[in-house]
């Protein structure tokens, strides 16, 4: 069984900003090896890699499964167009607006009443990038 993980890179979300593409940049992966190492190699030139969110215990799928999930729904950062990220692939530009989506909806179903929005954080961001390489409907 492997690990679903999100990760954020401070130097990656900067460059990000300041190239017009997005601050929200996070890369997502699967591992069957300890996470904590395969985020310390880090990607892309830059070794400022943290870890934000991982799921445990995932059984049945592979790195290019979870990133074929999530690219139906989050443009990935084409490492072709931008040589900074050295072809580092599973790099997504998340839209808070997408992730706004996913909480209201979530809340929702849950049977909440009251819905307002929330301005998302990091982990917000990573829940949303889990539930869809999990494949979860919204």
């Amino acid at each position: 069984m492997g690990t679903i993980f999100v990760a954020r890179s401070k130097t990656i979300s900067d460059w990000g900003y300041d190239v017009g593409l997005s601050k929200h940049l996070f890369k997502v992966g699967y591992t069957e090896a300890p996470v904590k190492d395969v985020v310390a190699a880090g990607w892309a030139g830059v070794s400022d890699w943290s870890l934000v969110k991982k799921q445990d215990d995932v059984d049945g799928l592979s790195d290019d499964d979870v990133l074929a999930r999530v690219q139906g729904r989050v443009k990935m950062v084409d490492p072709k167009l931008y040589p900074k990220i050295r072809e580092a692939v599973g790099i997504f530009k998340v839209t808070p607006a997408q992730v706004e989506n996913h909480i209201l909806v979530k809340n929702a179903m849950a049977g909440e009443t009251e819905l307002k929005l929330v301005k998302p954080k990091a982990g917000d961001f990573a829940d949303y990038l889990i539930a869809t390489a999990q494949g979860a409907q919204e």
